[in-house]
């Protein structure tokens, strides 16, 4: 589950995304997972299909530079995203899902317990951008440990024109700079992202 979006800062303050109660203010994009709110917490549940795409709860407020901050937690079977400065694209530009008209597209903060090993949370991913990991190898490679598994993670987000930087736990981990991504995805909307599993 992806829990309240606590609150994100743009240039005229911190404002809250999420009220604690409904869904307000957001709107569910793609696949057929399930957005609900309990106990105080957005939850995204996975539906098992072996044609189940990646959906997303998406915030109608779009933001360019801005800080944001909010708690997560994930199981271990699965994997999902903070997306942000995304959008949808408008018209179809090729063949399958990831091509297909109104799919999210933007930079991620991915959320995972781990790959190859590693926690991952924190990290850079291009989603539907054609350009895999925006993190580089090495920092993928190196991992860290500050994700705890079975309970709530402090995730920030500060965008700030091409460079993006995240914290998890409240220790760095991602700090990037990427110009053809700020190019191309300058602002756009704040999505929580649940991901398609078989």
């Amino acid at each position: 589950p992806e829990t309240p979006v606590a609150r994100a800062a743009a240039a005229d303050g911190w404002i809250s995304l999420f009220d604690g109660s409904t869904l307000n203010g957001w709107v569910h994009l793609n696949g057929a997972h399930t957005y609900t709110v309990e106990d105080g917490a957005i939850v995204g549940r996975t539906v098992e299909s072996s044609a189940s795409m990646n959906s997303f709860l998406c915030s109608l407020q779009a933001f360019d530079d801005f800080e944001l901050e909010l708690e997560t937690m994930v199981d271990q079977v699965t994997n999902q995203g903070i997306q942000i400065r995304s959008r949808v694209k408008p018209v179809a530009t090729g063949r399958g899902f990831e091509n297909s008209s109104g799919r999210v597209n933007g930079p991620q903060v991915e959320v995972r317990r781990f790959y190859k090993g590693l926690p991952t949370t924190g990290l850079l991913y291009g989603e539907a951008l054609g350009t895999g990991w925006l993190s580089s190898q090495q920092t993928i490679d190196a991992g860290h440990r500050h994700f705890v598994d079975d309970g709530w993670n402090a995730v920030r987000i500060v965008a700030k024109g091409p460079r993006i930087q995240t914290w998890v736990n409240g220790q760095p981990v991602e700090d990037l700079v990427n110009d053809a991504v700020y190019k191309t995805h300058p602002n756009g909307f704040i999505g929580l992202q649940i991901h398609g599993i078989n």
